[in-house]
């Protein structure tokens, strides 16, 4: 059997968001029951500001890694390697772009399932870029939501971001003047930028809001300040070891030299998404999902979009030995 080769358009159309959120909820249940594992991110650095990203895990049937390059003058380039488990037989060499783009807004769309209010119908979402277009869409399949307000520096960015989202999913989305402007009154807040230092302050998170922090996976960046993080009622991450590593958000929140986490009301998202722990107990609550990002969530995606690229014939064949 060859392996296949598949291409970001072909990852895009293969991979739905709904779809994608339920195999977020699979992926988490096989972590609580011990039937996936997963491999904390390392990083290598290279004098020329290169780094090579690696992160692996195994779930069910499938295993494999991914692996990305990214240099801040030049991008980034996302490949995914899928393997089968019972034999080590290559299976699939995937395009990863879009597949960590979609995942990661599924990863959102689970952890606001299962935390924000029911009733949360207004959508804060700062940042415009290539993750923001996946959380809308993620918050928008598991939430009724009526208003989305967006913020990110570049106006023509947020303005442009803000047509084309309202066209495609038909729900109204305002390019505001500033970060306040989008986060007062929202009951669900989505940071979705490259920012090394807050993007917003705590005094704008209303009571019963829901947070989705996902721009930042290094210990030396964050875009929820301290006192937020502070002020959370609870606090879900996709991995607390992983969390301890690289969750800047997090970890410059603590004082210094505080490493046991105690003081903060953290669980992980597999506990939640299982109801060993409940995240919200009442209305008023504000609840915080730090996402870091998993490869347990990369394999099951990639499996997903392997299997159903075999069905279809989709793909280019790999040679290999």
């Amino acid at each position: 059997m060859s392996m296949l080769y598949l291409t970001e358009p072909q990852v895009r159309d293969l991979l739905p968001m709904k779809v994608s959120i339920d195999l977020m909820q699979t992926a988490f249940e096989r972590l609580a029951a011990g039937e996936a594992l997963n491999q904390p991110r390392r990083r290598l650095i290279l004098p020329t500001g290169s780094v090579l990203h690696y992160m692996a895990a195994s779930d069910g049937q499938y295993y494999g890694a991914k692996i990305y390059a990214t240099n801040p003058r030049h991008g980034a380039h996302f490949l995914f390697l899928l393997y089968r488990a019972a034999d080590a037989q290559p299976l699939a060499i995937i395009e990863a772009n879009h597949l960590g783009q979609i995942r990661t807004g599924a990863a959102s769309g689970l952890a606001t399932k299962f935390m924000a209010r029911e009733d949360a119908a207004t959508l804060a979402i700062i940042g415009s870029g290539f993750q923001a277009r996946t959380q809308l869409e993620a918050m928008l399949a598991v939430r009724q939501i009526s208003e989305v307000r967006t913020w990110s520096r570049d106006p023509s960015k947020r303005a442009a971001f803000a047509t084309e989202t309202t066209a495609h999913f038909g729900v109204p989305v305002h390019a505001v003047e500033t970060a306040e402007e989008a986060v007062r009154g929202a009951q669900i807040v989505v940071t979705a930028t490259y920012a090394k230092d807050p993007v917003l302050s705590a005094e704008w998170i209303e009571p019963g809001a829901h947070i989705n922090a996902m721009g930042s996976n290094q210990a030396n960046r964050r875009e929820i300040p301290a006192d937020l993080v502070r002020r959370a009622d609870s606090i879900a991450v996709d991995s607390i070891e992983q969390a301890r590593m690289e969750s800047g958000d997090l970890l410059m929140a603590l004082d210094d030299g505080e490493r046991d986490w105690s003081s903060l009301p953290i669980v992980e998202l597999k506990d939640v998404v299982t109801r060993r722990v409940q995240a919200r107990t009442a209305p008023g609550q504000i609840t915080l999902f730090k996402s870091i990002g998993l490869a347990v969530e990369d394999v099951i995606a990639a499996a997903f979009v392997y299997e159903r690229a075999r069905a279809a014939g989709i793909g280019s064949p790999v040679p290999h030995s």
